[in-house]
C-alpha cells in the first residue's frame, strides 16, 4: 500500500533564519542599486581646490623663507662667535706664555714663588678671588692673572653663546625641512587634481591663466600716480622689469620669485635692505591703511596672517608674483583680501 505520510515541515527557528537573510539580501540590493559612483569633481571644482591648496602653500612658503632667513642669520652669528672664541685663544695662549716667561725668569734668580707655581699648575680663579694669594705676587704677576681670568671667563662665555645658538640652530633647520615638506605636499596634491582633469580641461586653465598673464602685461591702466619716493620708484621699475618670470616658492631672483622674493629683491635694487618674508615686510615702515593714499612703489599686505605682499601700482593695481602656476604680473587689488600698505 501507498504511503502517504506529510513531508516534513521546516522549523520555526529556520524559517526566521531564510527570512533575515532574505530581508538583508534585499536590503544590499536595494543600497547597490541606489548607490551612485563617486562623481568626478568639475573643472571649477578643481581649479576652486587647487587654488585653495596654492595658497596654502604660499603660507608655508613664507613660514619656510622665515625658517631659511633665521637658518641664515644664525650661521653667521655661530662663525663669529667661533672666529671670535679662536682669536681669544691665542690670545690666552700669549698671556700664558707671558706668564711662563715670567716664572722661568723667577726661577733663573732663585726660584718660582709659591702661589705662581700653583698657578701654573691649575685654574686661577680660586687664587685671584683670595687676598692673601694676591699678596704674595708681585704686581706684575697680578695684572697677568687677572688679565688671562679675563680671558677665561670672556671665551667660557662666547663657548656658552656658541653652544645656545647651535641648539637653536639645530632646532630651526627641523622647522625648515617640515615646512618644506609642507610645501611640497600642497603642490604635490594640487599637481594630482590638476591630473585628474582631462587633457581638454587642463588646457581651458592653462588659457585662463595665460590670458590673465597677457591682460596684466598689455592692457592695465596704471594712471599718472607718482611714486611714494625716489627710492619706490626704483624698486617698482625692478619689479616691472620681471613681468612675466615664474613663481617659484623660496626663490629671490634673478630669473623666479616668491611674492616676498620679488619685492625683497625690487628694494635690494634700489639700495633698500627690507626683510625677506611679507610678514617681517609688514612691519618695516609707515603703515597706510586707507587704499586712496597709496603710492606707487608702497608694499601691499594681503590677507590677515599677512602672507602675501606686493608692490602698488597705481590706478588700484598691484604688481606681485601671485602664486605657483603663474608669473609676476598686474592685479586688480580688489582681487585680494586688502590688509594694509606699508611706506618704506
Amino acid at each position: 500500500m501507498a504511503s502517504h505520510r506529510r513531508p516534513k515541515q521546516p522549523s520555526r527557528a529556520r524559517v526566521t533564519v531564510l527570512t533575515t537573510a532574505a530581508a538583508a539580501a534585499v536590503a544590499i540590493s536595494a543600497q547597490a542599486a541606489n548607490a551612485a559612483p563617486s562623481a568626478k569633481p568639475s573643472k571649477d571644482e578643481v581649479k576652486s581646490k587647487v587654488d585653495e591648496l596654492y595658497q596654502q602653500a604660499e603660507q608655508a612658503t613664507e613660514k619656510y623663507n622665515g625658517a631659511k632667513e633665521k637658518q641664515e642669520k644664525l650661521q653667521k652669528e655661530i662663525s663669529t662667535i667661533q672666529d671670535n672664541v679662536a682669536r681669544g685663544q691665542q690670545d690666552l695662549n700669549k698671556l700664558r706664555d707671558g706668564l711662563g716667561s715670567l716664572a722661568a725668569g723667577q726661577y733663573r734668580t732663585g726660584g718660582i714663588d709659591p702661589s705662581l707655581q700653583l698657578f701654573l699648575s691649575s685654574d686661577p680663579d680660586d687664587y685671584l678671588d683670595k687676598a692673601s694669594t694676591l699678596d704674595q705676587l708681585s704686581g706684575q704677576q697680578v695684572e697677568a692673572l687677572k688679565k688671562i681670568q679675563d680671558k677665561q671667563r670672556e671665551l667660557a662665555q662666547e663657548r656658552s653663546e656658541a653652544s645656545s645658538k647651535l641648539k637653536d640652530l639645530a632646532a630651526t633647520r627641523t622647522e625648515l625641512g617640515k615646512k618644506k615638506t609642507e610645501v611640497q605636499g600642497k603642490l604635490a596634491e594640487a599637481q594630482r587634481l590638476l591630473n585628474s582633469l582631462t587633457a581638454q580641461e587642463r588646457a581651458a586653465l592653462a588659457a585662463e591663466q595665460d590670458r590673465a598673464s597677457r591682460a596684466s602685461a598689455d592692457r592695465v591702466q596704471l594712471g599718472n600716480a607718482a611714486p611714494a619716493s625716489g627710492r619706490a620708484g626704483a624698486a617698482f621699475a625692478a619689479a616691472q622689469s620681471k613681468i612675466g618670470s615664474p613663481y617659484v616658492y623660496g626663490a629671490t631672483g634673478p630669473s623666479s620669485y616668491d611674492c616676498s622674493g620679488l619685492t625683497s629683491w625690487a628694494y635690494a635694487q634700489a639700495g633698500v635692505s627690507i626683510p625677506r618674508t611679507s610678514e617681517a615686510q609688514a612691519n618695516a615702515g609707515t603703515r597706510i591703511y586707507s587704499q586712496s593714499q597709496l603710492q606707487v612703489g608702497d608694499l601691499v599686505i594681503f590677507y590677515g596672517d599677512q602672507h602675501h605682499v606686493g608692490l602698488y601700482a597705481g590706478n588700484g593695481q598691484v604688481l606681485h608674483a601671485p602664486r605657483t602656476g603663474t608669473v609676476v604680473r598686474y592685479e586688480p587689488i580688489s582681487n585680494m583680501p586688502f590688509q594694509f600698505g606699508v611706506r618704506i
